[in-house]
Formats: C-alpha cells, structure tokens, sequence
C-alpha cells in the first residue's frame, strides 16, 4: 500500500460497498439505524396524511395545495422558531428530544383520542356554508377548514420531514462527521434511508390488509380507523426506539471523541453558545452567495415535485377512490421507492461522489425530473385523445397516466433520498459551526417549505381562475420545465463555489490516510 487512498486501502469491491474502517463501526452502526427508523416513520406518516386528507368525504388532491400555503408554512415557521428557541437554551442533543418526543405525542393523541371524535369536532356546518358562497375553484380550502385535524395531521406528517430528519437529524450528522468520512458515509446511510421505504412499505400493506379481513370493522363502516391505530402505534414505538439510539450513540461520542469532528477543522474554530434568531438566520441567507444557490436548489426541488405530485395524487384518487384502496397503492409505490433507492444507494450515490464529483451527482435529480415529467405530461394529455392511449399500449389512458406518475414518482424520490439528500448535507460540512446553524434552520426549516407552499400557490391561482385541476396542466407544464432550468444553472454555480471550499481541507496531512492521495476535483 503506497498511499492512503480509499480505493487502495479496501479494494475495488469494499470500496464499492463498504468503505468503512473498523474504528468507526461505533459511531456508523448506530447512525445508520437512526436514519432507517426516523426515515421509516416518516415513510408510514406520507402514505396516511394523503389517504387521511384526499379520500375523506366531498374532498380531493385539491386540498394539499390549501393545507401547504395556509397550515404547513404557519406551522414550519412556529415550529422553526421553537427550534431556534431551544437552541439557544439546550444542547443540540436535547433539543432533538424533545422535538422528536413533541411529535410522537400529536401522533399519539391524533389516533386515539382526536380521531375518533372526528365527526363532533369537524367544521361540517361552516364547510357547507363556504360550499354554497365560494367559487367552485375553492373546493380544497373548504375541505381544508371542514377536517381541519386532518389538515393539521398532514402539515405534521409532512415536517416530520423538514424539521425531524432535515433539520435536526441531518444537522446532527453534519455536526459529528469528518468531510472525508461524509464522501464514505453519507452513501450507506441512504441505504438505510431506503430500506427503511421496503420495510414501511410492506408492514403498511400488511396492517391495511388486517384491516380489510376484519369482518366486524369492516361491517361498522370504519375499516380505515383501525389501520390507522395499528400504523401510529407502530410510528410512535420506532420513535422511542430511534431516541435511545440516538442517546447511545451521543454517549458513544462523548466517550471516544476520536468519533467526533476534527478539532482543527473549520466548522471547529467556533465552539462557543451561539445565539440565534429568525431574523438573522434570513439575513445570512441573502448575505452569500453560496448559501443563495442553495437555497434555490432547495426551492426548486420543492416546487417541481409538489407540481407533480398534485396532478399524480388526484389521478390516483381517480383510480383508487376507497381510503383502504388507495392506502394500499401509496404503500406499494413506497416499497418501489425503496426499492430502487436502495439499488441506486450501493451502486450510484457514494460511488458517484467519489468518481465524477460534487456537481454532476447533484444534477442527477434535475435530470431525472426532467426526463420523467416529458413522459408523466406526454401521457396526461393523451388522456383528451382515448383512442391513441388504447392503440398506443392497449389499457385505459387514466391507468397509463397513473402508471406514468408512479413511475417519476419512485424515479424522483429515489434520487432524492440519495444523491439529493447527501449532496445538499455535503455543502454544510466546509462551513463554520455558526453558518452550519444559520443555515440548517434557514434551510429545511422555511426554504422546505417555502418550496411546497410556492408550488401550491401556483396551484391555487390556476385552481381559482380555471376550477379543475385537469385544467391547470398546460400552465404547471410550462412553470415545471422553466424551474428545472434555474434548477440545474444553481447547481453548477454552487458546485465552483463548494470546490473553493473544500480544496483547502483535501490537502494531505500527516494521520489522514484517507485523503492523502484523493484528488480535490472528485468533489466537484
């Protein structure tokens, strides 16, 4: 061995599939099975907020557009605020606590006290109110306002995503990882991610078919209630699992600070409290450019995959109009998801990082976007000419646009529990600890959402001028396509940008055998 490179020191195949040296089993091994739980729950939680909201009575995928502007965006600000708040009081360890244990408690209350209550405390009588003044294009808000605890249920579910696995599990993983040691783990951990896609995916489906085989449930009218008990029990007990991991792994660190960051590293020189607030936090974003391009990588994304996932859910909806029906096609596009995700973790992501680098890894989403959404909008609007649809394939053109839709689906979300996720994280790692702060609450906490809720405005100016959503998919086309542009013009102005960053921390250095003979382009 005359070097220290990866390649070298473990040999083609283990470089591939494992690169992990034996001394940081104590700090991967618990990691890894942080990230399949939290993002487990989080997978259950996505199937059941758009059963929950888009099957109930009189309401449709119209709906998520309302509860992304006037619920979600509230709720990702308060709770960005809350975050900022205790951070400013508690260590970065208990304030993941006692958010990820907030949580689990709403889901808690939510199945078995909130509801079965359901229907005395809905806005029925106001809802039927609003139907009878408001244009026929205001159906989701009305919907909204009627399962008002749906709605809250759905922002919940929803930021879990942002707040749970963005902001404070990401944010906790940027903090205790080596940049070197991201480039190695960072890949295995989106294995994690998506095997933990197969698992809810299939448990899923199995408690939804419990549901459909009780004879006595399904005879009382609510089969859906007790799947849903069944599923936020199963969310809640892997969340009290994933918190005593995270408490064994924060001991571990403690114990063998060799497992921790470098201590000479740039996001190390600043170790004091910091103060923070919403303000600042903002202000940070406008004040650099690297940031800026961040956030509009971020906003995109955010806005393109909420433009589609609105006209795939509505023509699901159309297919699979039964809660138990449609429960069960969302978990089997979420076990594909997994599917893939995980085959693309071993064999794309990691492997992708360390041959072509930083920039054209992360134009792999965009691109992927952008070849599914000519297949998913060719087929949408062959849905006006039936006859083509049928001699083209020979099925229903509403089974060929769902099937289309589920295909970008898995394609997209793949790519983003891959290398979407693990290229956005790598830009926080050559920032000092105050900017990594700064610009994790920033980021998953307001620009997240700021995306969705952007993308659901659009739909809710196009709902209220043209009434339908079948109506509005020239106009999402053409927005869609425009955003993936800006999309891939900020990735390569950030990639430069990273490159300047990180050249500094790839020169060899006596002890990081890792790096020596890495070349500092492999990260661009």
């Amino acid at each position: 061995m005359t070097d220290g490179s990866t390649s070298e020191t473990f040999g083609k195949w283990r470089t591939c599939f494992w690169p992990i040296y034996g001394r940081e089993l104590k700090k991967l091994v618990p990691m890894l099975f942080i990230f399949f739980l939290l993002h487990f729950d989080y997978n259950v939680l996505r199937c059941m907020k758009d059963t929950l909201v888009i099957t109930a009575k009189n309401s449709g995928a119209e709906v998520i557009p309302f509860i992304k502007v006037w619920v979600m965006f509230p709720m990702s600000v308060l709770l960005t605020w809350v975050f900022i708040r205790l951070s400013n009081r508690f260590s970065r360890e208990n304030v993941f606590y006692v958010m990820l244990g907030s949580f689990l408690i709403f889901f808690f209350l939510f199945a078995f006290l909130l509801y079965p209550k359901r229907e005395a405390v809905h806005f029925h009588s106001a809802a039927d109110f609003l139907s009878t003044v408001l244009p026929v294009g205001c159906k989701g808000l009305i919907s909204m306002i009627r399962y008002w605890s749906f709605s809250i249920f759905y922002a919940m579910a929803e930021l879990w995503s942002n707040i749970i696995i963005a902001m404070l599990l990401w944010g906790f993983a940027n903090q205790i990882t080596k940049l070197d040691e991201a480039k190695r783990f960072y890949g295995l951990l989106g294995v994690g991610i998506n095997l933990s896609g197969i698992a809810a995916g299939q448990l899923s489906i199995f408690a939804t078919q419990l549901s459909q085989s009780n004879v006595s449930q399904m005879s009382s009218g609510d089969s859906w209630g007790p799947t849903l008990e069944y599923l936020i029990s199963m969310v809640v007990g892997v969340g009290a699992v994933a918190l005593l991991l995270l408490v064994y792994l924060n001991h571990v660190l403690k114990t063998h600070p060799q497992l921790g960051p470098s201590t000479d590293s740039v996001a190390s020189k600043k170790t004091k409290k910091l103060k923070l607030s919403m303000r600042e936090n903002i202000r940070y974003l406008f004040s650099s450019r690297y940031m800026l391009c961040l956030v509009t990588i971020v906003i995109s994304y955010n806005v393109v995959i909420n433009l589609v996932e609105v006209l795939w859910k509505h023509e699901v909806q159309e297919l699979y109009p039964n809660p138990l029906q449609y429960n069960l096609y969302m978990n089997q596009v979420t076990t594909w998801i997994g599917i893939i995700a995980t085959l693309a973790s071993l064999l794309v992501s990691g492997n992708s990082l360390r041959i072509f680098g930083w920039t054209k890894t992360a134009l792999i989403t965009p691109a992927i976007l952008l070849i599914t959404s000519i297949g998913f909008f060719g087929f949408f609007f062959m849905k006006g000419s039936p006859e083509l649809a049928l001699a083209f394939v020979g099925i229903s053109p509403l089974t060929l646009v769902v099937f289309f839709g589920t295909l970008q689906n898995c394609c997209s979300r793949a790519a983003k529990y891959t290398v979407f996720d693990a290229t956005k994280e790598m830009v926080f790692i050559p920032l000092s600890q105050e900017e990594k702060v700064k610009g994790k609450a920033a980021i998953d906490g307001i620009c997240n959402r700021l995306g969705k809720s952007g993308g659901s405005v659009i739909y809710q100016f196009l709902l209220i001028t043209l009434s339908t959503i079948s109506a509005c998919v020239p106009y999402v086309a053409v927005i869609l396509f425009s955003i993936i542009g800006v999309w891939m013009a900020a990735v390569r102005s950030l990639g430069k940008q990273f490159l300047e960053k990180t050249q500094p921390q790839l020169e060899p250095t006596v002890g990081s055998l890792e790096l020596e003979a890495q070349p500092a382009a492999a990260l661009v």
